[in-house]
């Protein structure tokens, strides 16, 4: 069983005023449903993309403010009945696919990193292998989800401990960057990361998409704070392959576009993009 967590407890403080009281994670992107264009929150567009690869084990890490994000993924059956019959039928579809599910809630009540974040779902994870998803972050495009890919890749050979998605990028200063070498045209291994450095080396940079096994958790809890004074997960990738596990990458297909709402220039991109997909 591969359960997934998704990181949503970052301040958003790039897309202030707005994400003062919307919760960078919340902001629209468009999507269709029956043929028809619509505005969803990303972190909904994330679930449902998850949700349609067959998962169904969910655990959110928000923070002390989020409350707007549980509202959201929480069925209310007197709002539904309130929709016009057009509207109720999607939104009946979206409670349906919550329903479904299973879904836990972690607290990251202070902002100390993707790392930090992740080291608090270890009991929630247990001995289970996991995808790790940053809910400010969607990959859109009309192939197979990267998600299956990652988890295709590690079903293929058992001593793989984490694959990692990587696009070629402009500026990867923005970025983790992994120093990789090629084994073939879909799959490459990792010798090193280093978390938004001033001078990358490699013009490519990590996608917030993961597949770990367990054993991320003692890496995360052998690393001391990192860039910005948080615990980054890179660095407990890092660690992971110091200490002999193997980790490999994938490439983002050519097809695929990376949606991003973590800057006013990123998410403009964004909406952009989603719109133009459909």
């Amino acid at each position: 069983m591969i359960k997934i967590v998704i990181t949503a407890a970052g301040k958003g403080i790039r897309l202030l005023p707005a994400a003062k009281e919307i919760p960078k994670e919340m902001m629209p992107i468009f999507s269709t449903y029956n043929n028809q264009r619509i505005a969803i929150p990303l972190l909904q567009f994330i679930f449902e993309q998850l949700y349609h690869t067959n998962i169904r084990d969910y655990c959110f890490v928000v923070g002390r403010d989020k409350r707007v994000i549980k509202d959201h993924f929480t069925s209310d059956y007197t709002y539904l009945k309130s929709l016009p019959p057009k509207y109720r039928t999607m939104i009946e579809d979206f409670y349906k696919k919550i329903e479904r599910s299973n879904f836990t809630w972690v607290n990251q009540n202070k902002p100390l990193g993707f790392g930090d974040a992740v080291r608090k779902t270890e009991k929630y994870i247990g001995k289970h292998n996991f995808i790790v998803h940053a809910g400010d972050v969607a990959i859109i495009g009309k192939i197979k989800h990267p998600v299956l890919r990652l988890i295709e890749t590690a079903k293929k050979d058992s001593s793989i401990s984490a694959v990692l998605l990587f696009k070629k990028v402009n500026d990867a200063r923005r970025y983790g960057v992994p120093e990789i070498t090629k084994i073939s045209d879909t799959l490459y291994n990792v010798h090193e990361v280093e978390e938004k450095p001033l001078k990358p080396k490699f013009n490519i940079g990590l996608l917030p998409i993961y597949y770990f096994k367990p054993s991320i958790f003692k890496c995360l809890k052998k690393i001391t704070p990192g860039k910005n004074n948080e615990i980054q997960l890179t660095d407990a990738i890092r660690r992971l392959v110091e200490e002999g596990e193997r980790v490999v990458a994938i490439p983002l297909d050519k097809n695929e576009f990376e949606a991003d709402v973590g800057t006013v220039e990123s998410y403009r991109y964004a909406q952009k993009i989603s719109y133009q997909q459909l």
